[in-house]
């Protein structure tokens, strides 16, 4: 099979195509014939070594979300059968032909639906959902997503709208988006080199961080919540808690689904309904071959893409 790995850190041009053997799948693994692959901003890092926890021993290989058919299941699966086609999250290896799932983050693909479809709208709508139940919006509480035209966030701005959120502000990095994002349902759009990002919002959803993270808390009111949910990191001084009254809850998407297995059902279910009623609408960027992954990459560090960047094998 072919897949990609990369020898040293750095940007795209690090990436190469190899040829390896099928992997087994091991306890609670499905071996996966990927026919899409969502790339994401998180692999994008940790290709650069800055993911958490340092860089990933190397050669090393992408992680990120798949769609497929399930080829083998390994020791202990449960749920599933040889034939049906899945998407999931993986941690490493989702750059290639086969790849290992977790089958505890795997969900079926309805019959009729598009692998590059499953990829665009299983996998960031599940963080979404799971962002916004952690955030737990009250009425008239408004919400800044920032990184609000990518995979994820282009979905948890008109989730928020359909939970009813009154006042969605999208932070982006270019005015360029705003069509697109406006387009979603988004009522306000701002770019982070802005001085201001207008009147302060209840709740900040941050799938960014980094140096942004420090902006994205003070975009919040006295008494303000943010939810973080990227791997960019970040850093703000205690007293910025302490003097705003304000709170950061983490969320991971693996520790979501094994914790809340029952809505991580009901949420794929729903993700599914609503893309079907024209209510959710996945926007896939690019589809690319699997051998230009460098490509892909580049478009996600350029922080060019509205909607999801795919990998077809």
């Amino acid at each position: 099979m072919r897949r990609v790995r990369f020898h040293a850190y750095g940007g795209p041009e690090v990436l190469r195509v190899e040829e390896a053997e099928a992997p087994e799948p091991g306890p609670g693994e499905l071996l996966v014939r990927t026919e899409a692959i969502g790339v994401t901003l998180p692999c994008v890092r940790r290709v650069r070594g800055d993911g958490n926890g340092g860089g990933d021993p190397l050669p090393a290989m992408p992680g990120g979300e798949i769609a497929g058919a399930v080829v083998a299941l390994g020791p202990d699966v449960t749920g599933f059968a040889v034939g049906d086609r899945v998407t999931s999250l993986t941690l490493t290896g989702s750059y290639a032909e086969l790849a290992l799932a977790p089958a505890v983050l795997a969900s079926r693909i309805p019959d009729g639906a598009s692998a590059v479809e499953a990829v665009a709208l299983v996998r960031g709508g599940h963080v979404a959902l799971a962002v916004l139940h952690t955030a737990a919006p009250r009425d008239a509480e408004s919400v800044l997503i920032t990184g609000a035209a990518g995979g994820v966030g282009h979905l948890a701005v008109q989730l928020a709208k359909l939970r009813g959120v009154p006042r969605v502000v999208a932070a982006v990095g270019s005015a360029a988006k705003a069509e697109f994002l406006l387009g979603l349902g988004a009522d306000e759009v701002v770019t982070y080199d802005q001085e201001s990002w207008g009147e302060p919002v209840d709740i900040v959803l941050d799938g960014v961080g980094g140096e942004l993270l420090p902006r994205a808390l003070a975009a919040s009111v006295p008494g303000g919540r943010l939810v973080f949910f990227n791997s960019g990191g970040g850093t703000v001084p205690a007293y910025a808690l302490l003097a705003g009254d304000r709170t950061i809850t983490g969320m991971t998407m693996r520790r979501f689904a094994a914790v809340h297995r029952e809505r991580y059902a009901r949420d794929g279910e729903l993700l599914w309904e609503l893309a079907g009623s024209g209510r959710l609408r996945a926007a896939v960027h690019a589809e690319l071959p699997l051998a230009e992954a460098a490509k892909a990459h580049e478009i996600i560090e350029a922080r060019a893409n509205l909607g999801k960047v795919v990998l077809r094998p």
